[in-house]
């Protein structure tokens, strides 16, 4: 049987005085503005309880029926990236060669993006992003999770924000397909590779596309009814 619901009072904070709202909400974005994604990074390391903390962030994101159907395999090991570089390079080429096709590699070309990807060897950590599909019970019977690309992408919006926090870039890195990750980072078939994030200080010398400066004006992305 499922367990019974259950309460806990929230006793929020005192209410903040609209001026002091909205200060807070235009000081957050002019944060957030502040980052880009970039391909150049350098290999200063990262303490682990950094890591830690961002994704424990992470792991506080909603999701349907509160399943949590994520999981993060942060990389530190040198012989590991190498191993996840060389499969995503492989990827990359299939894909680069025609796979992806005319109409995506086009819209990519702004961006600057290429096979080679130094980046996943370079920085002092790769975050792999798996959806968990279905649970498992202990005796190997399976149970449905729910919202799961929703659940998964909320958290990792909570995961690159903290990173920025924290004072770290990070890359998004999206090979497909994925399946060598599973394979090379002991994670099971109920689990879904969603996304390698690259993680670190930015190199002396990154820079980031014109391009990526284009952001939607808030008239394009809100309506107000």
């Amino acid at each position: 049987m499922p367990p019974e619901y259950k309460a806990i009072p929230l006793n929020p904070p005192a209410p903040m005085a609209d001026a002091d709202m909205e200060r807070a909400g235009i000081d957050y974005l002019a944060k957030m503005s502040t980052r880009h994604t970039v391909r150049e990074f350098s290999d200063q390391a990262v303490p682990l309880p950094v890591i830690e903390a961002c994704i424990a962030t992470a792991g506080r994101a909603p999701s349907g029926a509160n399943q949590q159907p994520w999981h993060f395999v942060a990389v530190q090991s040198s012989e590991m990236k190498a191993q996840i570089r060389k499969a995503a390079e492989v990827e990359e080429e299939a894909f680069y060669a025609g796979g992806g096709g005319d109409e995506w590699i086009k819209a990519l070309e702004p961006l600057g993006t290429g096979v080679e990807k130094p980046h996943l060897t370079t920085a002092p950590w790769l975050i792999v992003i798996f959806a968990q599909r279905y649970g498992e019970r202990a005796d190997g019977s399976r149970y449905k999770h729910y919202y799961v690309p929703e659940s998964v992408g909320i958290a990792t919006g909570f995961l690159i924000s903290a990173l920025h926090h924290a004072g770290l870039s990070c890359l998004t890195h999206t090979p497909n397909p994925m399946k060598f990750l599973n394979s090379l980072l002991g994670r099971p078939k109920s689990e879904k590779p969603v996304m390698i994030l690259v993680v670190g200080h930015p190199d002396k010398a990154a820079v980031y596309p014109v391009a990526s400066t284009a952001k939607k004006p808030i008239r394009e992305i809100l309506t107000v009814r």
